[in-house]
């Protein structure tokens, strides 16, 4: 994961798992991540987490179908 830093990524799936482990993983790599999931309680949470002073993650409740 080298030249992330600066990018936007969207996670779907965010709030837990795999999702959430990645936004971990992209942020501290100095990536600007959208987290988007369902439970909203969750994504704050995550938000308030790994949430950087120059403001790199933001949230969307968001409810993917097939």
């Amino acid at each position: 994961m080298s030249n992330i830093k600066d990018k936007v990524i969207i996670i779907t799936g965010a709030s837990s798992g795999i999702g959430e482990a990645t936004a971990k993983e992209l942020v501290s790599k100095g990536a600007k991540v959208v987290l988007a999931a369902r439970r909203e309680d969750r994504l704050i949470k995550l938000q308030n987490e790994i949430q950087t002073s120059s403001g790199q993650v933001i949230y969307k409740v968001t409810d993917v179908k097939a």
